[in-house]
């Protein structure tokens, strides 16, 4: 099986969704940065490579009108 490589910053970003998450948080852009210690703005290329790594993914709001924005679900790593 191959091991994914993250740069430091991106282990960060998964811990604090995995963590928001273990909580019964919502993992929104601003708890995650929150949770982080990163600004939003410093947030945005991690989730994205993230994302692209497959060990997030992204999901819009469920519910029809209520739009709390993007959040952000971590998947397990192997």
């Amino acid at each position: 099986m191959r091991q994914v490589q993250l740069s430091d910053v991106e282990e960060q970003v998964y811990d604090a969704v995995a963590a928001l998450e273990a909580r019964g948080q919502v993992p929104y852009p601003d708890l995650i940065a929150e949770e982080a210690g990163l600004t939003e703005e410093q947030l945005r290329a991690p989730l994205h490579q993230l994302t692209e790594k497959n060990l997030l993914h992204r999901e819009d709001s469920p519910m029809a009108g209520l739009d709390f924005g993007p959040r952000f679900c971590a998947r397990q790593m192997a």
